[in-house]
């Protein structure tokens, strides 16, 4: 029994979820002649808050600049 496993960091609509789910049995069925009833899968979503990549939390990333950054107007 195929048992996938995916993180996201943030968040994903019921219907983008749905759509990932159904390719990745897809892809299993396709690929490995897997049963599409036997495919588990599993999403987690994990807070932007919680996850960093290149030593900068993800949410400091993606967040917008604050006004200091902003060109000083003429």
């Amino acid at each position: 029994m195929p048992f996938v496993s995916i993180r996201l960091a943030g968040t994903a609509s019921v219907e983008q979820k749905a759509g990932i789910v159904a390719d990745v049995t897809s892809s299993l069925v396709t690929r490995l002649g897997k049963n599409p009833a036997a495919v588990q899968v599993v999403i987690e979503e994990v807070a932007t808050e919680n996850y960093g990549a290149g030593g900068v939390l993800i949410a400091h990333r993606d967040a917008p600049r604050e006004v200091a950054d902003a060109k000083p107007s003429q």
